[in-house]
């Protein structure tokens, strides 16, 4: 079957417009993967990358349960600082399980439950336009913010409600800025007279190609192009502003495309592998058709931001900059994890200012969809429509029970395959299928019709290495389908 593949001239498909190359020299190339280190009170605390620090918080928060309250990257330190409440009842040893895990523990006063309560009593009595406020973990307060319109009578009502939770709960600061969304008139994708950013590829739950914005821009208009002038190329399928998120589902026009997990740099890609929770102090990219690539810190979750249009919550609060047109554009980690969606903020790329993001991990539950073409984009398999990430049956060895014969790539069986040294998923001692799991358990290799199997000479195709990551290689010298020394997918 053929596909409609987007060019490189449409790079809002790949979720962004024109790089800024000094944050692209920051972002390029990737960190050093995970290692133990640190002491600080600890010798368990370890140096993590921003990814998997998130990954620990998400543990860490289910494990500690009510005593979780809250947790941070140390970007510096490389390491993840989780904050704990009522310890001294600690009969389960959960703050030494923490440490154990690899994270630096330490108590503070506010637990979750009263910073939620805290934030309601917001809610309810200053819920002001040029407001928003969100959960700082490393002061454990609520941080609230005030543009420049909150003056005379409402600044009063907003400080007094502060004053009211008290100084060691919540702290006001004032914003030169505006809180205001990022649309604009302009180019990159248009609709209705407005510009907006592409955000993220991905595959509704219907199967058929889409793409995430702002909700904002897509309650703004109903069909959108990738020119000013040009033919409506998609039609927005749900959208939700204001509320609860700023998000919109874009389904393309033609079924028959394929858009790449991907965000165009300019002078080259970064493959989006995944989707993941935004965790504070991690360092974030932001790209937009106005300003390109643009870098920062998360300060804060859980934001609620009123603006002019109305109130909207669950927000993730940075002090990465953004303008008129950014709206929808991607954030994302230097590890190619997707983390949001542009919302809006106050200030400029000149002055800077607050700018917040609807989650991406929030977006994609809300609408049914999943990260990627679902065919061709980060992380999947190469070669055919029927090529998986090598197949797999319940006890893991890639041969049905039934029939004996290798389980064809694709659908849901399709896991993550069995190799050994040599990559042919076949023990060299036995001659039998290797069983999956483990450490030596990777992709498998796949051919065209995802088998495994050389249709010439009935053997196992080699996987092999770097190959087997993924289910197929490219012409890379190591088959591993990336660019060696950058990190980032080659584009084809």
């Amino acid at each position: 079957m053929s596909h409609k593949r987007v060019t490189k001239r449409k790079a809002i498909i790949a979720a962004g417009g024109v790089a800024a190359l000094g944050a692209a020299a920051i972002l390029l190339p990737n960190a050093n993967a995970s290692q133990d280190g640190g002491s600080n009170d600890a010798a368990t605390v370890k140096t993590l990358k921003a990814g998997d620090a998130s990954d620990l918080a998400s543990q860490l928060a289910e494990l500690l349960g009510d005593a979780f309250a809250g947790s941070y990257y140390d970007s510096e330190g490389r390491q993840l600082v989780v904050n704990v409440v009522d310890v001294s009842g600690d009969e389960n040893n959960v703050i030494v399980q923490a440490k154990k895990a690899g994270a630096k523990v330490r108590e503070v006063d506010n637990s979750t439950a009263e910073l939620a309560a805290a934030a309601k009593t917001l809610k309810t009595q200053a819920t002001i336009p040029g407001t928003a406020w969100a959960v700082d973990p490393k002061t454990n307060k609520i941080l609230v913010t005030a543009d420049s319109t909150v003056t005379g009578s409402k600044w009063d009502k907003i400080e007094s409600t502060v004053q009211t939770l008290g100084s060691g709960m919540a702290t006001i600061q004032k914003s030169a800025g505006t809180l205001k969304t990022f649309v604009a008139g302009g180019d990159a994708i248009f609709g209705g007279g407005a510009r907006c950013s592409l955000g993220f590829n991905v595959t509704a739950g219907d199967g058929s190609p889409a793409f995430l914005t702002a909700g904002h821009c897509g309650v703004a208009a109903e069909q959108w192009s990738d020119s000013e002038d040009g033919e409506p190329i998609a039609t927005v399928d749900q959208a939700t502003f204001p509320g609860d998120g700023d998000f919109a589902l874009v389904k393309y026009d033609d079924p028959a495309t394929v858009a790449a997990s991907e965000v165009n740099l300019g002078d080259q890609t970064l493959a989006i592998t995944q989707a993941a929770e935004a965790t504070v102090g991690t360092q974030v990219f932001r790209m937009g058709s106005t300003t390109g690539l643009n870098d920062g810190q998360v300060l804060g979750l859980d934001a609620t931001v009123n603006y002019p249009e109305g109130t909207v919550t669950g927000l993730i609060q940075t002090d990465v900059c953004a303008e008129p047109g950014d709206s929808g554009g991607s954030l994302f980690t230097q590890d190619g994890l997707a983390i949001g969606l542009t919302s809006g903020g106050s200030g400029d790329c000149t002055a800077g200012g607050e700018t917040f993001f609807q989650p991406v991990t929030t977006a994609l539950e809300a609408v049914g969809a999943t990260l990627g073409d679902g065919g061709i984009g980060a992380g999947d398999a190469v070669g055919g429509d029927e090529a998986g990430a090598g197949a797999v049956d319940e006890n893991g060895d890639g041969i049905d029970d039934q029939t004996g014969e290798a389980i064809q790539g694709g659908g849901d069986e399709a896991g993550a395959g069995a190799v050994d040294e040599n990559g042919d998923g076949i023990d060299d001692q036995t001659g039998e299928a290797i069983q999956g799991g483990g450490d030596e358990a990777g992709a498998g290799a796949v051919d065209e019709n995802g088998d495994g199997i050389d249709d010439q000479t009935g053997e196992a195709i080699e996987g092999g290495g770097d190959a087997a990551a993924n289910g197929g290689a490219d012409e890379n010298a190591n088959g591993d389908g990336q660019e060696d020394g950058s990190g980032v997918n080659e584009s084809h």
